[in-house]
């Protein structure tokens, strides 16, 4: 399969929401998102950053659906904020509904994605963060499968290497 991914480094809670906005700019519908990364790691503060690049409307303040499983969000496509962290078992993902919020045309982020196959998708998008310094974050997104390695390729050429005064800085690629 086909991959590329392209590394940041966020010094903020600010500069991991201002790098989810930035790609939630660019992020094409119908894009399947899958977040690794240990609690507290900065997944949700990313999703409210896509959510607001997504062109979701502030008045939907976005929460980690730990408890609800799936929250959806209106916006230039739908935003389906998916957690995985309360299931164990395949049946469980056919009871919230997961495959239709997979095969839409909105964007689904998925925290806790280590509990999906997300090798049965043809392409996706895999962001690994690793909380590296207090509030320092490495962010790296990964384009599975041709389509999403092309957007990634895109995405790297299109952001600069310092994102935003939040501190975004490019760190490196990897290929």
């Amino acid at each position: 399969m086909t991959a590329k991914a392209v590394a940041f480094i966020t010094h903020s809670p600010d500069g991991t929401h201002e790098l989810g906005r930035r790609i939630g700019l660019a992020i094409p519908s119908g894009t399947i998102m899958m977040l690794y990364g240990d609690l507290g790691s900065g997944k949700t503060v990313f999703v409210q950053g896509l959510a607001r690049g997504l062109s979701v409307p502030e008045e939907y303040y976005v929460t980690s659906p730990t408890y609800t499983l799936i929250n959806e969000y209106p916006g230039r496509c739908p935003l389906y904020h998916i957690d995985l962290y309360r299931l164990s078992a395949a049946s469980d993902f056919e009871d919230i509904g997961l495959d239709d919020a997979l095969s839409g045309a909105g964007v689904a982020a998925i925290e806790w994605a280590e509990r999906f196959e997300a090798e049965l998708l043809s392409d996706y998008l895999a962001v690994h963060m690793t909380t590296t310094g207090e509030d320092q974050r490495e962010i790296r997104v990964t384009g599975h499968g041709a389509a999403m390695a092309d957007w990634v390729n895109e995405l790297d050429e299109a952001l600069p290497e310092t994102v935003s005064p939040a501190g975004v800085v490019k760190e490196r690629q990897w290929g």
